[in-house]
């Protein structure tokens, strides 16, 4: 069984590591973080911030993952290991329904549970795609964008680089959302949303 590091170790890596246990492929044995959790669900070892000596010799030799949900922080953190030639695996949970004609990319990328990736549809590095998403025909999300739980993009959909959409939106067919744009929970999107613009509500605004 291979051993894998957290890179962020809070609510969206104990999704991760849970995920991971669950599928019985992975273990993972410990965590970088800013700072030593005094909650330590899963018994891991902490080997300091992933800029620490300790922590880049450990990550140069096993696989890692980036559990950190905030969109530009985990782009940040992917980039500087990136540097070092050091890239973070994808995590995809076994319930996961993609399509073998959609295209995910290899660094990086999570998959949670019940998601649906349908035909053609492109993920790129860093997504997160978060528990009962659906991600219809010819979607392209952006890299380090997060699609919240129980979202539906319709077909056609692209969502921009570092984009968040909350839980529970819905997207019509062919809309663009921008790079960096916050789609509140719940919206419903019918409109095109531009760069760096926050809208929520029903119909979005």
């Amino acid at each position: 069984m291979k051993k894998l590091i957290l890179i962020g170790y809070s609510g969206h890596g104990y999704i991760v590591c849970g995920m991971l246990q669950s599928a019985g492929k992975k273990k993972v044995w410990a965590y970088c973080d800013t700072e030593e959790k005094a909650n330590n669900p899963f018994g891991l070892e902490y080997l300091g911030p992933e800029t620490s000596e300790k922590a880049i010799t450990a990550l140069k030799y096993n696989e890692f993952f980036i559990s950190v949900g905030d969109n530009k922080t985990r782009h940040r953190i992917a980039e500087n290991l990136a540097i070092q030639n050091l890239f973070p695996v994808k995590v995809i949970h076994a319930s996961a329904m993609i399509c073998n004609t959609a295209k995910i990319h290899t660094t990086g990328v999570m998959i949670s549970t019940g998601v649906v990736v349908n035909p053609l549809a492109e993920i790129g590095k860093g997504v997160i795609l978060s528990s009962c998403a659906v991600i219809e025909h010819e979607c392209v999300i952006g890299d380090f964008a997060h699609i919240g739980p129980g979202t539906v993009l319709c077909g056609n959909v692209t969502v921009g680089e570092n984009s968040f959409v909350g839980a529970g939106v819905v997207i019509k067919q062919g809309i663009v959302i921008g790079r960096n744009a916050i789609i509140g929970a719940g919206a419903v999107v019918i409109r095109d949303v531009p760069d760096g613009v926050t809208v929520k509500g029903c119909p979005a605004k």
